[in-house]
């Protein structure tokens, strides 16, 4: 999800610790659980400082090493053990790394219910595993959030019922969640039916939670569209470029870090070649992502006659507000 929401919800997983008797007594415990729940829900996104090194570096690592199954304990020892004796309250250590653990835990399961995904088997495999089921910004969830936190940062909720209310706030978002889930599956058994089993489908929610985009992966092309409320609405066809695919100037763009990057990440590969004055431009896109009759996620590489590589860019072409939300 977006660094807005991951925080938010590290302050409310906070509030949800006010249940404890312990926690809601003592003002130093809440304020160190405050601490190490933020930067825990966001911790996971240091991964971004990889951009200092370019974006195919940080589109190559993002949501990879930090988000992997080490990486709850190792991200609450280095920042709840701290916290602990920072505040002073080193008697409750194991509480605050458990709290912290719990925080990027709830981060990169939220990831994973998006689109773009996560490598969050690793280190046993580098499989990006996405469920596609949550936009990067959930509106509802964002809203929900906001509100109980809002009553509670105001004093409106007492810290004794604020515990109470934050358990069941969260409990009604993992509900949510696997509502998502499940109406996911429902929209593709209806694609099924349609297009038939055999076929690969892949399906990415708007923002409104009412309508899917989807794609399917039939024999000789990708067939595009949305489906909602109002059924089935077919938006185009793409075909498949496998005559591409052992193209000469295809195959000299294998070896670049951004279409290496691209391939170890794409599900819907889509390949054209653009023939130059000077070369080639060989674009590499993934079809899963498609929005308005266009691939925004794409490698690109530029090459001259001779087939060497003169440039190559992996790059998302949308703005963040943009469908779709990953």
């Amino acid at each position: 999800m977006d660094t807005g929401s991951h925080l938010l919800l590290g302050l409310t997983l906070a509030g949800a610790s006010l249940a404890i008797p312990a926690v809601a007594a003592d003002p130093s415990l809440q304020h160190a659980l405050i601490a190490a729940s933020l930067v825990g829900s966001h911790a996971p996104d240091f991964d971004a400082v990889a951009r200092l090194k370019g974006e195919t570096v940080y589109l190559r690592h993002h949501r990879g090493i930090t988000h992997s199954l080490p990486a709850p304990a190792i991200w609450a020892a280095a920042i709840g053990l701290p916290a602990a004796w920072l505040f002073g309250v080193w008697e409750q250590a194991a509480l605050l790394f458990l709290w912290t653990m719990l925080a990027v835990i709830f981060h990169i399961a939220l990831d994973l219910f998006n689109g773009y995904g996560v490598q969050c088997l690793r280190p046993f495999t580098r499989r990006w595993l996405h469920l596609d089921s949550l936009c990067l910004f959930d509106p509802y969830i964002f809203g929900a959030h906001a509100a109980a936190a809002l009553l509670w940062l105001t004093g409106v909720i007492e810290a004794a019922a604020a515990g109470a209310m934050f358990d069941a706030l969260y409990g009604a978002t993992f509900a949510y969640m696997l509502w998502r889930l499940l109406e996911r599956r429902r929209r593709k058994q209806q694609l099924e039916r349609v297009f038939g089993p055999n076929n690969r489908i892949t399906l990415l929610p708007h923002m409104s939670g009412l309508s899917w985009q989807f794609v399917i992966d039939g024999a000789d092309a990708y067939e595009t569209g949305t489906i909602g409320v109002k059924g089935i609405a077919r938006e185009g066809t793409i075909r498949k470029s496998t005559s591409l695919s052992g193209s000469e100037p295809v195959v000299a763009t294998l070896g670049t870090d951004g279409v290496r990057a691209f391939l170890s990440f794409a599900t819907n590969v889509h390949v054209q070649v653009q023939e130059r004055l000077d070369g080639y431009e060989v674009i590499w896109g993934d079809v899963r992502f498609w929005h308005n009759h266009k691939l925004p996620y794409t490698a690109a590489v530029t090459l001259d006659r001779q087939l060497n590589v003169l440039g190559s860019k992996l790059a998302w072409d949308k703005k963040t507000w943009e469908p779709p939300y990953v």
